[in-house]
């Protein structure tokens, strides 16, 4: 896939199943998420939902010509939405994004994924809150074609 979208290509058209490092049996967090490209191959958008529908969002990416990134907004079942960059660094997928109505106090989110060796994506990411860094989720997905991004209804 030739293009701006061409950082994306592993992940489009896919469906991705992964769970949450933090997860416990007790308290389980699985991730399904589904990458396409839409608006007549203008942008990338990226549904997921965590545990069936508890919790979701969808993600439209669009091309910078003046960066060579990406701009998107991501926008959540939980009401709060950001706005943030992204860029390819070393074949890894960099984000930077501003936290707009977050309840639980975090502001900023930098994230990083990249495709594995084994096939696997590998997502990680860091929260800004109450003024200091702190780590946030790791997922290990796997690609996984029966797997369904699920929204409760409203």
């Amino acid at each position: 896939m030739p293009g701006p979208f061409e950082a994306f290509a592993l992940l489009l058209g896919k469906t991705w199943k992964g769970t949450f490092a933090s997860s416990t049996l007790e308290k389980p967090m699985v991730d399904v998420m589904r990458w396409e490209l839409v608006l007549n191959g203008q942008a990338v958008r990226s549904l997921h939902s965590i545990n069936d529908g508890q919790y979701g969002g969808e993600t439209i990416y669009m091309h910078d010509p003046k960066t060579g990134g990406f701009i998107y907004f991501y926008f959540t079942t939980a009401g709060y939405y950001t706005q943030g960059t992204l860029s390819v660094q070393d074949g890894k997928l960099v984000s930077r994004e501003t936290v707009h109505g977050d309840e639980d106090g975090v502001t900023e989110v930098e994230s990083v994924g990249e495709i594995l060796p084994d096939g696997r994506l590998h997502t990680h990411a860091r929260y800004f809150r109450q003024g200091k860094w702190e780590d946030g989720h790791e997922v290990f997905y796997a690609e996984d074609p029966g797997a369904q991004v699920k929204f409760k209804p409203a």
